[in-house]
């Protein structure tokens, strides 16, 4: 199979001209080439825009073909693809793995797939459970700390834009978006240079992966949350679990950890057990909001709005002279800003999309870098920092989880904002016009002032004076990470620290990355 790379259309041409367009880089009659795919797609905004396709094509004497093109846009094509370990015979003590966030669901997946039918444990609900829980806290307040945005199936990423890019090169990632495909995602993730499910696309396709995972014997337990360990000699011998009946002792020679980064009462838990952790560095800022026809027109300039062009996005960042950073995280074009709290008298905000992408805002994090020197006292002095900022959000909200929000030019003049402008505030279930300033410390706001005016020179309109600013966004990453060796595995023997809530992870792909990473460490011991 050859690759060939940088093929370009015109927004007016059609995808049936890639074989023709093919034929001339390789040097064949169209009709030699036996098999051609789109393997990536992008769309190229530099100069014009325009459609940049890397091809894989399957040709009549490959390496003839090679020899005469002389082109260094082909190449042979590397395929490396992914395999599970070797079967192994179900243990006596079965897996158990805490968490159906992306890491714990893919660690499930590939325990399940070899035969080990392990365990389960998710502390929420299935995903239609879940849908009504946080369905009921947009619309009222009314909140339900075991399942909401950050805890149920399919933890945080099921209630996000997502994505599934990278910036890393694994073999696992084809694997996890093939799996995906196979369970109800669009195919599109598969070539796609900026690959998203989208919420509601997600929502069948984690129906589908439990399914699978309840053939192949997996016990899945929603509903039950770790609340201690057990251990002798240095090994883990059980854990203590609370579920719908009760506190139950649930034997165990083999835990993997995959909490998600909101699971504070379970991090409190090991480190009292003596797990070890450290504090890590983490971001903190709020979400903006514009309007989605605004950053289209930045992006794709005269060409704003051709149907065949998706939503338009951004990804920046600066370097203040303070010596922060500060940059875009998980951008929802056509989305919406979710309440996405998990404790009481605390407002978090997230961001949330559809697989179209057709809402009437974009809004994306605009995020500050935070190290451990900011908030000091150990490995859980992170999470004490969330929860302060979110308290004084919820404060300045009045209660009922309303969030603060500023228009972006009363925030540059440091003047509460009356109401909004072009720009109508998303969240659920509503803001209160504030002056951030009064909410968040004095280094955020001052780097975000900062930030503002740079950013805005990198895509017009970023500092639009009726974008919306909404408080706060505390849960970009994980404040902390529990250590593990080279082979994954905790100074407690039979604890696997997993995902982004271990701090080795960020975001939908490098978590699941991490839960298949786990699994093959895990099958090794049986």
């Amino acid at each position: 199979m050859l690759q060939i790379e940088g093929i370009k259309l015109e927004l007016d041409e059609d995808e049936s001209l890639l074989r023709q367009k093919a034929a001339a880089v390789l040097r064949v009659p169209a009709g030699e080439i036996l098999e051609l795919k789109i393997f990536r797609k992008a769309v190229d905004a530099r100069e014009g825009v325009r459609f940049v396709y890397t091809l894989r094509s399957v040709v009549k004497d490959e390496a003839r073909v090679l020899r005469r093109c002389r082109n260094k846009a082909v190449a042979a094509a590397a395929e490396t693809p992914y395999q599970l370990p070797p079967p192994v015979s179900p243990p006596e003590l079965p897996p158990v793995v805490v968490g159906a966030g992306p890491g714990g669901l893919f660690c499930a997946l590939a325990l399940a797939r070899c035969g080990a039918r392990p365990i389960l444990l998710e502390r929420g609900w299935n995903v239609e459970r879940r849908q009504e829980d946080v369905e009921r806290f947009w619309q009222t307040g009314e909140l339900n700390p075991q399942s909401n945005v950050q805890f149920g199936e399919g933890g945080a990423g099921a209630f996000s834009d997502g994505k599934l890019n990278t910036g890393t090169r694994d073999p696992r990632h084809r694997f996890i978006l093939e799996t995906l495909v196979a369970h109800g995602a669009p195919e599109c993730i598969l070539y796609d240079a900026k690959p998203h499910v989208g919420t509601d696309y997600l929502r069948c396709v984690l129906a589908g992966l439990r399914r699978e995972l309840t053939e192949l014997g997996c016990d899945i337990r929603f509903g039950h949350r770790l609340t201690g360990l057990e251990q002798s000699a240095g090994r883990l011998c059980a854990l203590q679990v609370e579920g719908p009946a009760g506190p139950c002792r649930l034997p165990a020679s083999a835990a993997i950890l995959a909490l998600g980064n909101s699971a504070r009462d379970t991090f409190e838990m090991l480190h009292a057990a003596g797990v070890p952790m450290e504090p890590k560095p983490l971001a903190v800022g709020v979400r903006i909001e514009h309007r989605q026809a605004d950053i289209d027109l930045a992006q794709y300039k005269a060409l704003a709005g051709h149907p065949r062009l998706p939503a338009a996005s951004y990804k920046l960042s600066c370097h203040l002279d303070n010596g922060r950073g500060v940059f875009s995280f998980c951008v929802c074009p056509g989305g919406q800003v979710v309440a996405a709290a998990s404790e009481p008298d605390r407002a978090v905000t997230n961001g949330m999309s559809l697989f179209a992408r057709d809402g009437v805002n974009c809004n994306g994090g605009l995020l500050c870098s935070v190290t451990p020197e900011d908030f000091p006292g150990g490995p859980l002095a992170g999470i004490a920092f969330q929860r302060e900022l979110e308290a004084r959000a919820f404060a300045a909200g009045g209660g009922n989880f309303a969030a603060p929000a500023q228009r972006a030019e009363d925030f540059l003049l440091r003047r509460p904002s009356a109401g909004p402008g072009k720009v109508l505030p998303t969240y659920r279930p509503g803001v209160k016009w504030s002056n951030l300033w009064d909410v968040l410390p004095d280094f955020l706001c001052q780097s975000i002032a900062q930030a503002l005016p740079v950013l805005d020179r990198k895509v017009r309109g970023y500092a639009s004076p009726d974008a919306v600013l909404t408080a706060v966004e505390t849960r970009s990453s994980c404040p902390l990470r529990i250590l593990r060796d080279q082979q994954g595995e905790s100074r407690l023997q039979g604890l696997w620290p997993c995902g982004e809530g271990a701090g080795y992870a960020g975001g939908i792909m490098s978590a699941a990355a991490d839960g298949l990473r786990t699994a093959e460490q895990v099958l090794r011991t049986l």
